[in-house]
């Protein structure tokens, strides 16, 4: 058995040695490097004994050389390095960067044309036997510096208007044996942070990508990138803004890159080039843009009269086509902010901030950056605080809700007022005195209006119910406590019934009973519920509201209103009602007795009958 054993222990043994085979690797080669630009190797060991931080040794057998070993560096031998390699070892321009424990990077700052050749990375043992490889072997090819940037028209620092359009150009190529790819990027330097913002870019693949925080104002159309092919072998690349903002201020820069695909398929950047375009200054449109209404302050006008108010645009920079979405903002004092009443648009589209207001007036632009508004004949709703809002937009933008205006200014509010007649309104409703109302009845209640006021006026009547109030017992939450809080009645919202509106048109808002509303004298409106259901008890009341009549024969609503008291409508029961109670009660009592009786009768015959049978 102890043979067997160790056996087994010697297979084990060396299936474990032959698990951890020290295995070093590098890229796939040739690579293809341009001097005067960076080159980083990554080398990575696996499968060791020993230490778990590795050390690496690089060695370099130059094309030039015939294949002799030189030493480049180390990272445990600070007298490695060959002759060659020495200063530039010591100044940083090669080293090696440690990635972790068992990877490095050997890393060039500035590759030469003699570095070219076959560089090894060798990882001296740490394992217990020698098992694997302990060094790998990559082709670098150092290929010329042909990449060429240019720009044919530098920013002067020249300001520009906010929102006017800004063209930045850039030429870049490549003459290159190997098949490289270029890419080039319009971007601007931080003001507020060390990094660089990218604005857009044509990639390696000659697909545009806009920079993150520019995506939108991308898809807006407000940032455009085209390549031009023209003559002397350079391509040229067109960067325009559409619409420059006050954060666009600051120094660009053009930058072109050269891509080459490695013989793993992945993509390298090889060379790279950055070139300053200029600075760029933006006057904002806070600075030279005022809007001013006309007339300005406090506006009284009479009920009937037209409105007029004009919105003006000044300071607007004539170099420059600005798209203007004018809007008019009102606020009638019933609400918290302004709401929008009109705008147009820079296409010249004219919308109503809602149907009503819609035929009573116009918008229109009268001359460049001169917008006038018109309400035909106003009424007391059209009283308030109006304000002129404009947007300002880069020419020829396609608006859609998303976009963004360059610039926003409010103009100063003016207050229009309106001489109102003086109007007063009463109201007092009554319920008629005749029989109990009974399920079945019909409802009549009387309305009686009086409206004191000069001239044309008209009532508009609505009457309304409520649930009858309910009363609310509070007790405490302990069951032995049989202390009561007094009773408090329940909050009830009144609902519409129907509406006899100023222009004689009934409205009615029940879905269950019949309801009809007339009027029966100048002064007198009657509601009558037919039929009456249980549904149609409450608290009635009526609510007039007085409309006036404007110099043109338009009515209007005066916003004068009152409120009547309230009658209580109580159905009381039919005496059919009062009957059938009884009458069920009695029948299914006599029913009841019936049967006793019929059973005691039955049962007691039966026994008397099983009594002779037995005797026989």
């Amino acid at each position: 058995m102890a043979p067997i054993k160790a056996v087994l222990i010697v297979l084990l043994h060396g299936v474990f040695q032959f698990a951890l085979c020290r295995d070093v690797t590098l890229p796939i080669g040739p690579l293809y490097r341009v001097a005067g630009f960076p080159v980083s190797l990554p080398c990575v060991v696996s499968e060791y004994e020993g230490s778990r931080k590795q050390d690496f040794e690089w060695f370099l057998y130059r094309d030039d050389a015939g294949g002799r070993q030189m030493g480049v560096i180390s990272t445990r031998d600070p007298g490695f390095p060959y002759a060659p390699f020495q200063s530039r070892v010591r100044n940083g321009e090669v080293r090696v960067e440690r990635d972790s424990d068992a990877r490095v990077r050997l890393v060039i700052h500035r590759l030469r044309t003699e570095d070219q050749g076959r560089y090894e990375c060798y990882t001296p043992s740490t394992d217990s036997t020698f098992q694997g490889n302990y060094s790998s072997l990559v082709t670098v090819k150092v290929i010329p510096d042909t990449l060429q940037i240019s720009y044919s028209r530098s920013l002067t620092g020249q300001p520009l208007p906010q929102g006017a359009e800004l063209t930045l150009t850039c030429s870049a190529s490549i003459q290159s044996e190997q098949l490289t790819h270029l890419s080039v990027m319009f971007g601007k330097r931080g003001e507020t942070s060390d990094r660089d913002a990218e604005i857009i870019s044509i990639d390696k693949m000659l697909g545009i990508v806009p920079g993150s925080s520019y995506q939108k104002r991308y898809d807006d159309g407000e940032i455009s990138l085209e390549k031009r092919n023209v003559e002397g072998g350079q391509d040229l690349y067109v960067m325009k803004m559409r619409g420059v903002r006050a954060e666009d201020r600051g120094s660009y820069f053009c930058e072109a890159s050269q891509w080459i695909r490695d013989p793993d398929r992945s993509w390298q950047k090889i060379a790279q080039r950055t070139l300053d375009i200029g600075n760029l200054t933006v006057n904002e449109l806070d600075d030279i843009i005022k809007v001013m209404p006309t007339p300005q302050g406090v506006l009284t006008l009479q009920i009937g009269a037209p409105l007029l108010l004009t919105c003006e645009v000044q300071g607007l920079p004539s170099q420059i086509n600005y798209g203007l979405l004018v809007q008019w903002l009102v606020n009638d004092g019933t609400r918290s902010k302004e709401v929008g009443l009109v705008w147009i648009t820079p296409a010249g589209v004219v919308s109503w901030g809602d149907e009503l207001s819609q035929g009573r007036g116009s918008l229109e632009k009268v001359s460049e950056g001169r917008y006038t508004l018109k309400l035909f004949s106003v009424q007391p709703a059209d009283s308030g605080s109006y304000r002129c809002a404009v947007s300002f937009y880069a020419p020829d933008i396609s608006l859609s809700p998303s976009t963004a205006p360059i610039y926003s200014q409010h103009s100063e509010a003016v207050t229009v007022n309106l001489r109102t007649k003086d109007v007063r309104v009463f109201a007092v409703v009554q319920l008629p005195r005749g029989p109990l109302l009974k399920r079945g009845s019909t409802i009549t209640l009387i309305c009686n209006v009086t409206i004191v006021t000069t001239g044309p006026v008209q009532a508009q009547v609505q009457w309304v119910r409520s649930l009858i109030p309910k009363l609310v017992m509070k007790k405490d939450q302990s069951p032995s406590s049989d202390i009561s809080i007094p009773d408090q009645p329940i909050e009830v919202t009144p609902e519409p019934v129907a509406t006899l509106r100023h222009d004689g048109v009934t409205q009615v808002f029940s879905n269950s009973s019949e309801v009809s509303v007339d009027r029966l004298t100048v002064s007198s409106y009657r509601l009558r519920v037919h039929v009456a259901r249980p549904a149609d008890q409450g608290l009635y009341a009526c609510h007039v509201h007085a409309w006036g009549q404007d110099p043109h024969g338009a009515w209007y609503n005066t916003g004068v209103k009152a409120e009547s008291n309230t009658v209580t409508v109580y159905l009381y029961a039919r005496v059919e009602d009062l009957l059938l109670i009884p009458l069920v009660v009695g029948v299914s009592s006599a029913l009841f007795v019936g049967i006793v009786i019929i059973s005691t009768v039955t049962c007691c015959f039966m026994r008397r009958l099983a009594k002779q049978r037995a005797r026989k």
